[in-house]
């Protein structure tokens, strides 16, 4: 991510930056190019836009196959993000075709939606915007939308309309709110229509954002800035810009209150879901508001952001109360007549704790952290919107009509992962099998926490859904510190991988040195039992039950000579699973192990080491690595998948299980 992308402006009391810079500029080749630099200018400042909000086209004529020539709007394709789209990220449909729909008196969101596609002139282009038909209505070649924070401040008072008008005068045509889609179209056609947006340079939809247009993608960015930066010197000229950084969040330690938090969430939900805390100085100072519990209740800044943070809802740790409350408000929205989709799940997306400070819930980390954002924001329009008189935002059924708005609910009901909303931990991660096992977890939806002695486990992805640490997991202090980052960062642990491990040198038991001994047993077998008595109160916690799967070894069915240290700590770690599958069970807790053996593409299995044992037997390097029954290859993601699978559905109702994933080995047999 850029380095400007997402700074706080506010907090350090910077205004609104026009970023422009006509070197760049002159590096785009055609209109198209221009939109996409204008675009992700805007999308770098997240007091305009957040997370896929706001939206951007461009008008150009362009030849179809038959010579004639057509205007081709191209709009931000639906899901797209102004900070890194590209030419590809927008949606290009026929204008003609756009405007004839508008002379429709009504369309259903479903006939919306097919007759966007049919206007599209790439089937493989992204949905367009829901706004698609605001972009159309704009005789300006160039249009920018966003969700200026200042403006929303300013809004969202008991007297925004007239605060708007102090500011700008008759530069900006007003629009009163209406849900996105072809309702509002209606109502911005009507007021063109009757000439009111003629000679103005923008245009203000109340409660949701500002448009702004012109000739160029310059104008029409620089224009933003401008109109933007009105507000902001407004709100300072009143007093209400610049903001308290308040305190640093609560250092105590909050693993296990995190993750019974998480659990109470998550049973609301009905689903996992993943709950990260935020590192929001704001954020903690608002949570411990004497009148928090009401005006974090008072809706969102915009409807635009209600289905990534729910109602923003504070909640305690009485999931139950809530979800009564939450099922009531539907009952009086489903008697209210309004068109919507599906009950979503009645589980908060933002919690404020006096104590935890702001923490955000999703079904993905990634989902969490964007409803933390988007929170922190709506504090900030929140404590300026009190300076200038109190916080006012819609109805509660125009929030509503939003929130199971079928067209947009669509969007969200895709088919989600195996263990979307789960975190993983799996320790010596940071090569061969455990890093086999991290992307098998991250590939099924979980959010993955990776451990290892070395540093480039911290780097080795760069997602919202990874958290590497550099950890000894001999160490119980280092252990404690995992903990507590797990909690902290994804709200508590689902699935444990024990992989960790070491094989020493080959020798007889007559020359083991006791060093060496007692150093094989730390690793592999003391340091799981650490491991596991730490992380079983995060374990019991888990919305859908803990997961432990333990890679042991063919060795322990089928020991050899020269490996007694290696062959008795993976048969006193198969001993420990068994006995936590029974004391465990109750809990819900599932102990499973897998045996692996010659797993070649490890950092065991040196050149020489290959070499020596394949010349031991006779064979080839390349026969000495099918020395199995089958014939056959294991590979680290071959006992990855395995891990994986016994953490998810397929073992559901499996505890206590040794699998051998070895090629068939005739002793084990």
């Amino acid at each position: 991510m850029p380095e400007d992308v997402g700074q706080n402006r506010a907090i350090r009391g910077f205004f609104m930056e026009n970023r422009w810079d006509d070197r760049e500029a002159s590096a785009c080749e055609g209109e198209l190019a221009l939109r996409v630099y204008a675009s992700r200018l805007l999308g770098r400042d997240f007091s305009l836009v957040l997370h896929g909000g706001g939206n951007s086209s461009v008008k150009i004529t362009e030849r179809n196959l038959h010579g004639e020539e057509d205007e081709i709007l191209y709009v931000k394709g639906s899901g797209q993000d102004l900070a890194f789209i590209e030419e590809s990220g927008f949606a290009p449909l026929r204008l003609e075709g756009l405007l004839r729909l508008m002379r429709l008196d009504s369309v259903s969101d479903t006939d919306l939606v097919n007759a966007f596609r049919l206007q599209l002139t790439r089937p493989d282009a992204p949905p367009p915007s829901i706004e698609t038909f605001l972009h159309a209505l704009i005789p300006h070649r160039f249009v920018d939308h966003t969700h200026a924070d200042a403006l929303l401040a300013i809004m969202n008072t008991e007297n925004g309309e007239a605060r708007i008008r102090e500011i700008y005068g008759g530069r900006l045509l007003m629009v009163p709110y209406a849900k996105p889609g072809f309702t509002l179209a209606k109502v911005f056609s009507d007021q063109f229509t009757a000439g009111a947006g003629e000679g103005v340079d923008g245009v203000v939809l109340m409660n949701h954002g500002i448009f702004s247009f012109g000739e160029t993608a310059k104008a029409s960015y620089e224009k933003m800035i401008e109109l933007v930066g009105m507000a902001e010197r407004y709100l300072e000229a009143k007093g209400a810009w610049a903001l308290p950084e308040g305190d640093e969040p609560a250092a105590q330690p909050l693993a296990p209150r995190l993750p019974e938090l998480r659990k109470a969430v998550s049973d609301a939900a009905g689903i996992p879901l993943i709950v990260s805390t935020r590192k929001s100085r704001l954020g903690s100072a608002f949570a411990r508001r004497r009148d928090v519990s009401e005006v974090s209740q008072l809706g969102p800044a915009t409807p635009d952001h209600v289905l990534l943070t729910k109602r923003l809802p504070m909640l305690g740790l009485d999931a139950e109360s809530y979800a009564e409350a939450y099922k009531r408000d539907y009952a009086a929205y489903a008697s209210s007549g309004l068109e919507g989709g599906a009950m979503l799940d009645p589980a908060p997306r933002v919690v404020l704790d006096s104590e935890i400070g702001l923490c955000a819930a999703g079904k993905t980390a990634r989902e969490a952290d964007m409803a933390g954002e988007i929170y922190e924001h709506t504090i900030e329009v929140i404590l300026r919107a009190t300076t200038l008189g109190g916080y006012r935002t819609l109805q509660a059924s125009e929030i509503f009509e939003v929130e199971y708005w079928g067209l947009e609910r669509a969007k969200l009901d895709r088919k989600e992962k195996v263990f979307a909303g789960e975190i993983a931990l799996v320790t010596g991660a940071a090569s061969g099998i455990g890093r086999a096992c991290l992307e098998s977890f991250l590939e099924r939806g979980a959010a993955v926490i990776g451990l290892d002695l070395s540093p480039s486990i911290v780097s080795l992805y760069e997602r919202p859904d990874y958290l590497g640490i550099e950890c000894d997991v001999t160490s119980d202090d280092a252990i404690a510190g995992v903990i507590e980052k797990a909690a902290r960062r994804f709200g508590g642990l689902d699935m444990i991988v024990l992989n960790a491990g070491i094989f020493p040198e080959s020798r007889d038991i007559a020359r083991i040195p006791a060093a060496e001994w007692r150093a094989v047993m730390n690793v592999n077998l003391d340091a799981n039992l650490s491991l596991m008595r730490e992380c079983y109160p995060l374990l019991k916690l888990s919305p859908r039950g803990g997961r432990v799967v333990a890679v042991g070894s063919k060795n322990v069915p089928a020991p050899g000579p020269g490996a007694a240290a290696y062959s008795a700590s993976k048969a006193a770690l198969t001993q420990l699973m068994r006995v936590a599958a029974m004391e465990w069970g109750g809990d819900g807790i599932r102990v499973n192990m897998v045996h692996p053996n010659a797993v070649f593409d490890t950092g065991v299995w040196t050149e020489d080491v290959l070499k020596s044992r394949a010349e031991s037997y006779g064979l080839s390097v390349d026969d000495y690595k099918k020395l199995n029954l089958l014939n056959t290859n294991v590979g680290s993601s071959d006992v990855a998948e395995m891990a994986a699978e016994m953490c998810g559905p397929l073992f559901a109702k499996i505890t206590g299980a040794q699998v051998p994933i070895d090629g068939g080995n005739d002793r084990v047999i």
